[in-house]
């Protein structure tokens, strides 16, 4: 492939939960919510659908941005919007990393992305590995281990932890944003399922970025809006690499209808969470190890048969969830929380599964 560089020949790219074409599944493989967008969001996106269609968008996301600001208390200048966080994720790589020469680290299990991003920036990679239970060394631990950089140019933490769900308290992510020279992206993707969030702590540290996204808590994957918080020297900086009109029309129109609409979401926040606990409870009766979770998702350890053997068996019954082949998860299986009629219908294909039918 002499047209291709060597370094990308070698790239593995990020796999993504399978977006199936056949229907009639019961798809908890990918944390989509299993409640609509807001009526009045759908409302706004439909009066869209018009002459605007011709034109480019806002390209600074001006009016969302705006909106973003005084919902979290802060300036304009502290919000920047992506396609998506994950590109916002990447401009960071870009942003604050050496190509070929820098540093990026995260603890594992976590969003595996990031092992993509760093490579494709050609940097050293350090993947520190969580405790077995998926909490996080504490500042004296890893200042014990040798292989952990805290002057490495960027660091990604998933808070909640994806996949396992762990929740992790503003105290301890605070003081290992304190003990870190670089830049900290505090990943916040689950974090509206959670019971505190840490985003105060990208206005008070000057090297803390907080990573937030429409797709999970607000029903809008399909939309792909993201964005970052933080002081305006980073976010500034991370603006003047991003790609032109990188967010669609569409997308900040419903992105802020979202916004204006909070009680909807909420009222749907309180519902998953309702409904991971009864399904946690289910599961745990039928001999599941399930671990504790703050996101819309359930990380178990099933019974019986080994997790891919679960994965197939579940596939056949037109069920999907996620499996990973990583070493430190691949014992278990990760179950997106869908609607109480999805939810009824897993269990009951689980039961199945266990009798052997």
């Amino acid at each position: 492939m002499k047209y291709v560089r060597r370094h990308v020949q070698r790239l593995a790219p990020y796999v993504p939960g399978e977006q199936p074409l056949e229907r009639g599944l019961i798809k908890l493989n990918t944390n989509e919510n299993p409640f609509p967008p807001s009526p009045k969001v759908l409302k706004a996106v439909k009066a869209a659908v018009d002459g605007r269609l011709r034109l480019y968008p806002d390209p600074t996301a001006q009016e969302l941005r705006a909106k973003l600001a005084r919902f979290h208390k802060c300036k304009v200048d502290n919000v920047i919007v992506g396609n998506g966080s994950d590109e916002l994720l990447a401009l960071a790589t870009r942003a604050f990393v050496e190509p070929g020469r820098g540093t990026i680290q995260y603890f594992t299990p976590s969003y595996s992305l990031y092992p993509v991003l760093s490579d494709i920036h050609n940097s050293t990679r350090i993947e520190m590995p969580l405790r077995d239970d998926f909490s996080m060394p504490s500042v004296g631990e890893l200042q014990n281990e040798k292989q952990w950089d805290f002057r490495a140019p960027l660091t990604f933490v998933t808070t909640p932890n994806a996949p396992s769900g762990r929740g992790y308290a503003t105290a301890e992510l605070e003081a290992l944003c304190r003990a870190l020279k670089g830049v900290v992206v505090l990943d916040e993707a689950y974090v509206d399922f959670a019971e505190e969030d840490a985003l105060a702590l990208a206005l008070k540290y000057p090297n803390v970025i907080v990573s937030r996204t429409f797709s999970k808590a607000y029903s809008l994957c399909f939309q792909r809006v993201g964005y970052f918080v933080g002081r305006p020297a980073l976010i500034g900086a991370l603006d003047r690499i991003r790609d032109s009109y990188n967010v669609n029309g569409l997308g900040q129109i419903a992105a802020l209808a979202s916004l204006k609409d909070f009680s909807y979401y909420r009222k749907n926040f309180r519902l998953v969470k309702k409904m991971r606990k009864a399904v946690a409870g289910e599961l745990q009766g039928l001999g599941f190890k399930v671990f504790l979770s703050a996101t819309n998702f359930l990380l178990v350890k099933p019974p019986r048969y080994v997790a891919r053997t679960w994965l197939k068996k579940l596939r056949a019954h037109k069920v999907l969830v996620r499996w990973f082949s990583g070493t430190e998860v691949k014992g278990f299986l990760r179950i997106t929380i869908g609607n109480e009629q999805e939810m009824s219908a897993f269990l009951r294909v689980v039961k199945r599964v266990i009798v052997g039918a």
